[in-house]
């Protein structure tokens, strides 16, 4: 991933400029679907931050549904940023569900029933 770079001074969290240019970067076809990513050390010291700051970055990815850990195999590309704001979507959809008082399963019940 080339060209990424954090900026102290911008009031975005640095783990979300993290995580804003590696989502970039599969938007634009530089990390496909498959390709494994650097050791999150390794780019911790590429970007000048702390690996926390990488690894926090790169759950939130993981969480969206765009990397996929795996022990042994390091971390790889997973999705798309289309199937990432899916997930993202989802995710809403079940906070809200839950805050309305329908359970995960009612809910899923409710979108097979529409689908």
């Amino acid at each position: 991933m080339q060209d990424v770079k954090v900026d102290a001074s911008d009031p975005l969290d640095l783990n979300e400029q993290v995580a804003a240019a590696i989502r970039r970067a599969i938007a634009d076809g530089e990390a496909k679907p498959g390709e494994r990513l650097p050791p999150a050390k390794d780019l911790a010291a590429e970007l000048g931050v702390n690996t926390n700051t990488v690894l926090r970055a790169l759950r939130q990815l993981r969480d969206e549904g765009l990397l996929e850990f795996r022990r042994g195999r390091g971390i790889t590309v997973s999705g798309t940023p289309e199937r990432g704001a899916v997930v993202t979507r989802a995710r809403e959809l079940v906070d809200f569900a839950r805050r309305q008082g329908y359970p995960p399963e009612e809910l899923a019940r409710i979108i097979e029933d529409l689908a």
